[in-house]
């Protein structure tokens, strides 16, 4: 039976969408969390994308490389970060809406997601980085891509409210709010909503960084490159980081986390007796 497990009070501020499409904006985050002095989790972008594939591209597996080794975790964001066909009209539309076209995992099959997923972490392995775990574009996996991941030999996958640990079925529940800015495409008339969504997704963040991260609600900040095109965007999600530390939660990794987890379920019966 799957277990939902507490953790401490702890923050984990992941970056989206590293890629070499997005090394500016990824190294300007990096720039932001390592000015905190915390650790968070690059969620890297492997195969074609906007681009460049990152075996293609050695300045932003060098910039992956660096922050490695200055602590951050690196996890596998899909192969292309694009919806593929499939899955039916209902999964397709839902996923559209959800994942705006990213939904890379919700209509695949097993079989595909293991390719998928094979060749992400082969390609980062051969740029000299290890992939923890798994995020699926817009948090959507399907059951047969849940099932590649179980088979996968990761440590965890996130959805958008929980952390699952693929070692023992276990999941966290912690939501994770963003932005979700609006690309620039699309007809002038739609400016208004665009600034409406944007104006909710400050809202959401700057609200759930006053009621999280609490005692056994870990809140989880998912910062993306767009993020940064948009005036005020990266300046109320600095100010969400700052108040979460000043509140007294911990910046951590997803691994660490459930590392972490595992050992205050170890400690319990011991201080009990």
């Amino acid at each position: 039976m799957r277990r939902t497990l507490p953790v401490k009070r702890a923050l984990v501020v992941s970056v989206h969408d590293v890629a070499p499409a997005t090394l500016a904006e990824s190294r300007r985050w990096l720039a932001d969390l390592d000015a905190f002095g915390i650790r968070g989790v690059l969620l890297a972008v492997p195969g074609p994308w906007r681009g460049s594939e990152l075996a293609d591209a050695p300045e932003a597996a060098a910039l992956l490389r660096n922050a490695a080794a200055r602590g951050h975790e690196i996890a596998l964001h899909g192969w292309t970060h694009m919806a593929q066909p499939g899955g039916g009209r209902t999964r397709r539309v839902s996923g559209a809406f959800a994942a705006r076209g990213a939904g890379e995992f919700w209509t695949l099959d097993e079989a595909a997601a293991r390719d998928r997923i094979e060749r992400g972490r082969a390609v980062l392995a051969a740029a000299g980085l290890n992939a923890r775990g798994f995020v699926p574009p817009g948090y959507l996996a399907s059951p047969d891509a849940r099932q590649a991941l179980a088979a996968s030999g990761l440590r965890y996958w996130t959805s958008h409210l929980f952390i699952h640990d693929l070692t023992d079925g276990s999941r966290l529940f912690a939501p994770s709010v963003s932005h979700r800015p609006a690309r620039a495409h699309g007809a002038s008339s739609a400016a208004s909503d665009r600034a409406a969504l944007e104006r909710a997704g400050e809202m959401l963040i700057d609200g759930a960084s006053r009621a999280l991260p609490r005692p056994s609600v870990p809140l989880r900040l998912a910062l993306h490159p767009d993020d940064l095109h948009r005036p005020g965007l990266r300046e109320v999600t600095l100010r969400a980081i700052e108040r979460a530390l000043r509140c007294g939660a911990r910046a951590t990794t997803y691994s660490h986390l459930l590392a972490g987890r595992g050992r205050n379920a170890t400690a319990k019966p011991a201080a009990a007796r």
